[in-house]
């Protein structure tokens, strides 16, 4: 998986805002914003706080990252030195007085170091000095030395060989780099489903609301009437009591579809805006319709999706690889320190001003080298014994982890093909049971017209006609949400939505 760095930037957002226009009078200062439901998700992956919080990830993971590569940046030290040292004379039993001294130095050390790779540790070194001596304020000697170790090499062989704690450290962050781009795959994918849950859930409470508004309409007709009906002498007054409580009633869910719309009108600004106080005067205005579109589905392919698609899932592989080499870096802490070392260079010593010393070290006449081996072992080495058990039992409670997390997305992939199923199945059902409901109120009108029927019976079938509108838009609106939980499960949001991400 490529690196999604600014995987955001690479989105075409479309402008959502349309047209404003003045609601109805309980919204005077309200303006409409008509979007269709690719022109919300291109909104929540630009505007969304969890999705914008969650791209700082990647690009955490990759300072991390390359601050485990600066392991290996070499050091350069640099550092002089100027003593002074006067020694009064004084007086021997044997020779007599002797002089003061006065001594001064001045020295210079240079080095260039650092570990490679391969675990290898280097190091270029050179220092120069030179000494003048006085005797009672005459100068008697100036002598100057110095040194180049043109290389010291030390190099494991056994502990901290093929593993140690920086290449340790790199492998992991690079691990965690993809589960962090993993991560953020993720938060895109669940804030799509989001939006989309929530765009089904406002068309379906527009359209209850419309629903709950005819209903009473439809009540209300039917109390006027029956208002007449009892002034003539034509009906009992029961009836229009019946009736007035059926306005009641109807006005109730009426109220009550009314703020669960301006519940989900809420519910969709929040996944859409970083400034919801932009927001607040705005009423956001599907202009789809909800449709069951018929989906085949198939079991097996959906699994083999799931397993090779979900982020999460390929985020605990990840943690289980990360945790192989963590097995792999104890093991090798187990081993005794054994270690080949050597160093070469140059000396140069004994002349009496610097630019001999400088002489004969460019002439490399007085050279050295050293070589050898070294070998140290913990006696019990009891922690690292247990750190190794420790690493073993972690991963194998990771993999059986995985696998849990393996079962439980084939459970839910196929939870969701049946949910779907059933959501499609009952979009059929409900659409039928509003037509026969529609049907019998209409009979049962007809047969209150003539006499021979009740307002009790007409105000029953008008209930039913009400529930069976609501079942019906909210088995439409669960089908499509199903689809949407089901490319979730799936890891397969991105492709049904045809979004593409465009990494920089």
């Amino acid at each position: 998986m490529r690196t999604l760095r600014n995987i955001l930037a690479g989105l075409c957002v479309a402008a959502v805002a349309a047209n404003a226009q003045t609601t109805d009078s309980s919204t005077t200062h309200s303006s409409t914003n008509s979007l269709t439901l690719e022109e919300c998700i291109q909104a929540a992956l630009q505007h969304n706080f969890d999705v914008q919080i969650t791209r700082f990830a990647p690009e955490l993971a990759r300072y991390a990252l390359s601050t485990s590569y600066g392991s290996y940046d070499p050091l350069f030290s640099f550092s002089g030195q100027h003593t002074f040292n006067q020694s009064p004379g004084g007086v021997d039993p044997q020779f007599g007085r002797y002089p003061g001294t006065l001594t001064t130095a001045d020295g210079f050390n240079t080095a260039f170091q650092g570990v490679v790779p391969w675990g290898m540790s280097y190091n270029l070194s050179g220092n120069i000095s030179d000494r003048i001596s006085k005797l009672s304020g005459v100068e008697v000697d100036e002598t100057s030395s110095g040194s180049i170790s043109v290389l010291q090499l030390r190099q494991p062989i056994l502990k901290n060989s093929w593993i140690d704690s920086t290449r340790l450290s790199i492998v992991l962050n690079k691990k965690n780099l993809k589960i962090s781009e993993l991560d953020l795959l993720l938060q895109i994918m669940t804030t799509v489903t989001a939006v989309q849950e929530a765009y089904y859930n406002l068309i379906f409470s527009e359209e209850n609301v419309k629903v709950q508004t005819a209903a009473r309409d439809l009540a209300k007709r039917l109390l006027e009437e029956n208002k007449t009906k009892v002034r003539i002498g034509a009906l009992a007054p029961l009836d229009e009591k019946q009736a007035e409580s059926q306005v009641a009633s109807s006005e109730a869910d009426l109220l009550q579809a009314l703020g669960t719309r301006d519940t989900q009108q809420r519910v969709l600004k929040f996944l859409l805006s970083d400034d919801y106080s932009k927001w607040e005067d705005v009423v956001v205005k599907p202009t789809e319709s909800l449709q069951a579109v018929p989906q085949a589905f198939n079991k097996q392919e959906s699994w083999q999706k799931g397993l090779s698609q979900r982020p999460d899932l390929n985020q605990a592989k990840l943690s289980l690889e990360k945790q192989g080499y963590v097995v792999r870096y104890q093991k090798n802490q187990l081993y005794p320190q054994l270690d080949l070392f050597g160093s070469y260079g140059f000396n140069a010593g004994n002349t009496p001003e610097y630019s001999g010393a400088f002489a004969q070290l460019a002439d490399g006449s007085s050279a050295f080298y050293s070589a050898g081996a070294g070998v140290s072992l913990p006696l019990g080495n009891t922690g690292a014994r247990y750190n190794y058990k420790v690493a073993k039992a972690t991963k194998e409670q990771m993999t059986l982890t995985l696998k849990k997390l393996e079962q439980t997305v084939l459970v839910q992939i196929e939870n969701a093909i049946a949910v779907a199923t059933t959501s499609f199945e009952r979009v059929r059902a409900t659409k039928n049971a509003s037509d026969f409901a529609e049907a019998a109120l209409d009979a049962e009108q007809k047969k209150l017209q003539n006499g021979k029927s009740t307002s009790f019976q007409v105000l029953q079938l008008q209930r039913d006609l009400t529930a069976a509108r609501s079942a019906e838009i909210r088995a439409l609106a669960d089908y499509n949400i199903a689809l949407s939980q089901l490319a979730l499960n799936e890891g397969t949001t991105l492709e049904r939505r045809k979004i593409t991400l465009d990494v920089k």
